[in-house]
């Protein structure tokens, strides 16, 4: 996506995203669909949001997809990988070339995952707003290009976007509602996890088509995601009255 079509488009995600940042709005549906926003506009094969717990360790929050290895290499920066980097320095580590062992030394464990992969560069800039630093963006390409600085400078505003709609600019001077905000972002990012697992497993299908098939039903109803997975769970909702996905061979039928 170059020149003209991708400014109108990178136009329309903000406008988007200003249009969700209402009262009470769905932080887990927004931050899904920012990181698949930034595989569309940076052209990179993946992107997560990781926001810190309070223990000072990365958690996954959003993912542009659900593949198990994917998530499992998202999981590895918990304790390490250069996002642990960038949220401890608040500084961004882009265009970080996976295929150089010496570049991932200090990784082993997430470098030669990110390589099993297929990934070959990685990038991490901090979800930062002023002088707070709350968690980091991590992109991921299968292919050596690099991205120029004005796709860096993208990647940084969409990350501060998600900053933003993480803690809410009225909560960030008051410290105990700031951490409460970041734990309940955590906790229903959980629910979600449980929910898609559940729909996974009644469907017969992979999970990214369960998330896709539970957050139809629930933007089309106007639900909060994470309000519907708590019914699910706590088995207040049916759940065959979300449509099950269409599979490939259905579709072709």
């Amino acid at each position: 996506m170059i020149g003209m079509a991708r400014e109108r488009r990178l136009a329309e995600i903000f406008v988007e995203v200003a249009d969700s940042l209402v009262e009470d709005f769905d932080v887990i549906d927004l931050l899904q669909r920012l990181s698949t926003r930034c595989v569309e506009l940076l052209n990179v094969s993946a992107a997560g949001i990781l926001l810190v717990d309070a223990q000072g360790e990365l958690q996954l929050i959003a993912a542009s997809d659900e593949h198990t290895r994917l998530l499992e290499l998202f999981a590895l920066q918990h304790d390490q990988g250069p996002c642990v980097e960038c949220y401890r320095t608040g500084a961004a580590r882009t265009n970080i070339d996976l295929t150089r062992q010496e570049v991932t030394a200090d990784w082993p464990r997430f470098g030669t995952r990110a390589r099993e992969t297929g990934y070959v560069i990685t990038h991490a800039l901090p979800l930062r707003l002023r002088n707070r630093v709350v968690g980091a963006l991590n992109l991921f390409q299968t292919t050596s290009q690099r991205l120029s600085d004005d796709d860096i400078a993208l990647a940084q505003a969409l990350a501060d976007v998600a900053t933003i709609a993480i803690l809410q600019q009225r909560t960030l001077e008051r410290s105990h509602l700031e951490n409460s905000q970041l734990e309940n972002a955590l906790t229903s990012r959980i629910l979600v996890e449980q929910v898609k697992g559940v729909l996974a497993e009644r469907w017969n299908t992979s999970v990214d088509d369960a998330f896709a098939a539970f957050r139809s039903y629930a933007r089309a109803r106007q639900l909060r995601l994470t309000e519907l997975a708590a019914r699910i769970m706590a088995g207040d909702f049916d759940t065959a009255d979300i449509p099950a996905p269409v599979l490939p061979e259905e579709r072709h039928g």
